[in-house]
């Protein structure tokens, strides 16, 4: 079966291939059949008798096979004719699939040459088959002499060539033309017409003349914003240090002159100086912190920090403004929390003392707390600043952050400022990875909440060692004093500590709950009357261990009789946690002096200054300002030191190079910056490679300028300086400084 119809598939292949023998075979098959039927019918016919019948039947045989055939050349002539009708509609179809082709070729065309884009189709070899009229009419040449040539046009200017994934390239082209330079962006990549055939290169290009020379101006602008930028910075720079150089001297001999013996008006005077020239240096300093930041050139450091330090030193910082306008001020940090954490403390600090210090200005009643504690995600911690003041309206919660911004005219006349602080504070903690949330209610307070990155210090260097917490559990504790913020904060931390803490805010009931229980201490805020604060000590003797009396500074001399007398310690505040801790554990038989209670004397003229008790310094002050060079004579003279004065540079180095070679050299050199005829930076110089040569033993120097940028520090200690003092100069930190050199030549001899 398989071998016929492979026998019937080839004589229809062969038939298909050759239709004229195809026709002559068959042709010739069916003439020899009916011949030879004819034939043989006639023949016998002839041999025998003749019979009508059998002639009949040939005939119709003959007749039949006739019309057989007919009817057969019927249908193929049929089968023709609809064959025919189907490659005429066929044809038909082409013609006009033809005439819509060639009308999209014209529209393609015409819209080639219609649009403002260069259009050209090029051979691999460069060869130009096709351009629109727009190519023509930049090249300056007919369309007839450009196909078939391989014409470019002339190239000013190349920039840069991207290719993408698909292998089209993307570049712009500065191009000579008649009318002057343009520029123009091409897109290129390669066509095949069609399979089998070379590719082409498809080349268009866009006049884009006016966006090249937008984004010209967008960089001549951009190049001119971040000169201005520079421009403004050195403005600024400069305007600091020509308004701190007077500011140091009106600082510096107004806290002189508070030293002195003054009458009540004249101190009040100079207190007001004084206070005038510390609010000028803040808004110095808002400025500068603002300059550099808008510049993007603030930069955190990563370094070891005592968290609780940090937060207490705040708070203590702040507690005279607040203590002035009789608000309380406290801190409180969570136990949790790790101790030592690594992070940026000064730009912290200026957040916090920000925060806090605003919240101080716009609270007439009641107080400022600054909570620390850990954040929901781990390595986080939080930060609250807490007030009771005016409170902010909705609508200005947003608009406070902004730069030069306040809640109101109203508030801005009131209570003065920039509006840069909360602009400043918030970009510092974006740059920390946090971000400043507010909750306030109009004439209720603000709660000022930011939470940012901090990691546990887990190396071995510089670490605070954290104090023992104390177990205070089912000891029973009073505390007296006021609903404020800070009686709250002190019965949380007690709570912490296991303590059976009862709060009462009126004297009278505390001296009547005193009998029911033994106490194991009993806190007493000094803000109640003298009469009361005595009565309750001397009734709290027998049921008491503990008898504590917390006072503020100012209080200081009027209730350090009365706690020697009634109490066994005091506390100052705003509390330590480790000085109440300590308070409420020291045995009775030890000194009953507090730990505040070793803090000088605010009211002392020397207070926190450092008196040299051991033999003084011999200090070269390089300065040319009169004024400040007389501020830092009396300054250092107070302080026990011997002090000579340059007033350039020239005569610093030569001044120290004579006692270098007198053998009496100076111990300390505090270097102006910014001198005539040779400045701070070259003196410096000077002297070290005088020391390289020579072998001599180095020097500290301090750098004493009023630029407080970080390029300005950076240069000194690239000079080989020690250390950086900047105007006006801070009295405590100066003798600090001092102090410290002092002991350490103690220590060396």
């Amino acid at each position: 079966m398989g071998r016929v119809f492979r026998i019937k598939a080839r004589l229809r292949r062969f038939a298909r291939r050759h239709p004229r023998i195809n026709f002559i075979i068959r042709s010739t098959i069916l003439f020899s059949a009916a011949f030879g039927g004819a034939y043989g019918f006639i023949s016998g016919s002839r041999t025998g008798a003749y019979d009508p019948n059998a002639f009949a039947i040939g005939a119709s045989f003959l007749f039949a096979l006739a019309c057989v055939g007919l009817a057969m050349t019927s249908m193929r002539l049929r089968w023709v004719r609809k064959k025919l009708r189907a490659v005429v509609l066929h044809n038909e179809a082409l013609v006009d699939r033809n005439w819509e082709l060639k009308e999209a070729e014209e529209r393609a065309r015409s819209l080639f040459e219609s649009q403002g884009d260069l259009v050209v189709l090029r051979q691999t070899d460069g060869t130009i088959r096709f351009v629109n009229d727009a190519f023509c009419t930049l090249a300056q040449q007919p369309r007839a002499a450009l196909v078939g040539s391989r014409f470019t046009l002339p190239v000013i200017e190349q920039g840069e060539i991207l290719t993408d994934a698909n292998g089209t390239r993307t570049h712009d082209q500065k191009i000579a033309t008649p009318t002057g330079a343009r520029w123009i962006s091409w897109r290129e990549g390669i066509v095949r017409p069609d399979a089998g055939q070379p590719g082409e290169l498809q080349c268009v290009g866009r006049d884009v003349t006016d966006r090249a020379e937008t984004q010209r101006a967008l960089r001549e602008a951009r190049d001119h914003a971040d000169a201005a930028s520079r421009a403004k910075s050195r403005f600024l720079a400069m305007v600091s240090h020509e308004i701190r150089t007077p500011l140091n001297g009106i600082i510096g001999m107004s806290g002189l002159l508070l030293d002195t013996a003054l009458t009540p008006e004249q101190a009040t005077y100079a207190k007001a100086v004084q206070t005038s020239g510390d609010a000028l240096l803040s808004l110095i300093e808002e400025l500068l912190d603002y300059s550099k930041i808008e510049a993007g050139k603030i930069d955190l450091e990563q370094r070891p920090f005592a968290l609780p330090r940090l937060i207490e030193d705040i708070t203590e910082l702040l507690a005279p403004r607040a203590q002035a306008r009789q608000l309380e001020i406290a801190a409180y940090v969570d136990e949790r929390l790790p101790v030592d954490v690594i992070g940026d403390a000064a730009r912290l600090r200026q957040v916090l003392l920000n925060l806090a210090g605003n919240a101080i200005k716009f609270t007439s009643t009641g107080g400022v707390a600054l909570i620390v504690e850990p954040a929901s995600e781990p390595g986080h911690v939080t930060f609250l600043v807490r007030d009771t003041g005016i409170g902010i309206a909705p609508e200005a919660q947003a608009r406070i952050f902004r730069e030069f911004e306040q809640a109101d005219e109203r508030i801005a006349q009131n209570y003065g400022g920039t509006g840069l602080g909360l602009s400043i504070s918030q970009r510092i903690v974006r740059r920390m990875g946090g971000h400043i949330t507010l909750e306030s209610i109009v004439g209720k307070g603000s709660t000022f909440e930011f939470t940012i990155p901090l990691t546990p210090n887990g190396g071995d260097g510089d670490r605070q060692k954290p104090f023992s917490i104390p177990d205070l559990t089912d000891r029973s504790i009073m505390l007296v004093a006021p609903q404020t913020i800070e009686s709250s904060l002190i019965a949380q931390r007690l709570q912490r500590w296991g303590a059976q803490t009862c709060s009462l805010s009126d004297v009278t009931a505390a001296t009547a709950l005193l009998p029911e229980r033994s106490w194991h201490a009993i806190l007493v805020d000094g803000s109640f009357d003298k009469i009361d604060v005595t009565t309750l000590a001397t009734a709290a003797s027998a049921h008491a261990t503990h008898r504590i009396v917390m006072f503020t500074p100012a209080m200081r001399q009027e209730y350090r009789d009365i706690a020697a007398e009634h109490f066994t310690g005091y506390l100052v505040k705003p509390l330590r946690a480790i000085s109440l801790a300590t308070r409420l554990t020291t045995p009775l038989h030890s000194s009953t002096d507090d730990t505040d209670s070793q803090i000088p004397d605010p009211e002392s003229p020397h207070h926190s200054r450092g008196q040299a008790t051991r033999r003084g310094l011999s200090i070269l002050v390089a300065e040319d300002n009169e004024i400040n060079a007389l501020l830092m004579r009396s300054l250092l003279t107070r302080l026990g030191h011997q002090v000579v004065v340059a007033t350039n540079g020239n005569t610093t180095v030569e001044s120290w190079i004579a006692a270098k070679a007198a053998e009496t050299p100076y111990d300390l050199v505090l270097m102006d910056v910014q001198m005539p005829e040779l400045n701070g930076i070259e003196a410096t110089i000077r002297i070290r490679a005088y020391e390289t040569r020579q072998g001599a033993m180095r020097t500290r120097i301090l750098a004493l300028t009023a630029n407080a940028l970080a390029d300005d520090r950076d240069a000194c200690f690239a000079a080989g300086m020690d250390g950086f003092l900047i105007k006006p100069l801070d009295r405590d930190k100066l003798a600090e400084a001092l102090a410290g050199l002092v002991a350490s030549r103690h220590l060396a001899a």
